[in-house]
């Protein structure tokens, strides 16, 4: 499994060779079989593979094409419809309707995604993540007919790889790591762990053709606008109260 995680690859183009029902049932398995808030699961995997359905989805996460060349789209899902309905049939009455529950099942959901993750690529399969789930969850709620108590949280595509990207970049362990307490950092320090990742090939020519001074202007001034982020942030706030997530009173 370690060196799965070593060789982890976001894939963005799919053969059309459909995933065996037998591997996806050991995938979807292994997704359940991760860590969670008090062994009560609220989270739910929305597995999708019908063409139409695709389609739609494809439409919401930005017209992404891996999400329709992917055989498989899955969405993981913040839930306590169902532990609250299990709840009340047993004179049991839930009080999971508060912000507090969606953090706790929008957990379980990304715990169970990397299980779901891991065990794709442990069989062969590429997956990458859909991070437009968050933005556009209201027409991913729309499309999917999620009740209320129910808010996607992120989604993953799943197939046969059809290309072989290298390896990401990633930040050396102690940018990212602190023992025993946080130790914040120095100017000095950021300029040290970014140093590499700044001085790439691949951000250069990132930064000539976005006609940015540095990488970090690619974030704040394209990929990540204090605008959009703003604006989805709002919306994504109101989705959640839509879907009964919101409960501040005591009485």
């Amino acid at each position: 499994m370690t060196k799965t995680i070593f060789e982890h690859r976001s894939i963005r183009k799919y053969k059309q060779d459909l995933v065996p029902e037998k591997i996806l049932n050991e995938i979807l398995l292994a997704g359940t079989r991760a860590s969670n808030t008090g062994n009560m699961q609220v989270y739910s995997l929305v597995v999708t593979t019908d063409t139409e359905l695709k389609e739609q989805l494809w439409a919401a996460h930005f017209k992404q094409d891996m999400v329709k060349q992917a055989p498989v789209h899955i969405t993981f899902c913040a839930d306590i419809n169902r532990f609250s309905q299990w709840c009340e049939q047993r004179n049991a009455p839930p009080a999971y309707d508060n912000f507090l529950w969606f953090v706790n099942g929008a957990i379980d959901a990304v715990l169970a995604s990397q299980n779901v993750a891991l065990a794709a690529e442990a069989h062969g399969l590429g997956i990458c993540y859909l991070g437009t789930t968050t933005y556009m969850a209201q027409k991913i709620i729309d499309i999917l007919e999620l009740p209320k108590g129910v808010v996607p949280v992120t989604s993953i595509v799943l197939g046969y790889a059809n290309e072989m990207p290298n390896l990401t970049d990633r930040l050396p362990l102690e940018s990212v790591v602190h023992f025993q307490k946080y130790t914040n950092y120095t100017a000095e320090a950021i300029n040290l762990l970014y140093a590499e990742k700044e001085a790439l090939e691949s951000t250069k020519n990132l930064i000539a053709q976005n006609a940015t001074e540095n990488l970090a202007q690619i974030f704040t001034n394209k990929r990540y606008t204090q605008k959009d982020n703003l604006f989805f942030s709002e919306t994504y706030l109101k989705v959640i109260e839509k879907q009964g997530f919101m409960n501040n009173s005591m009485l």
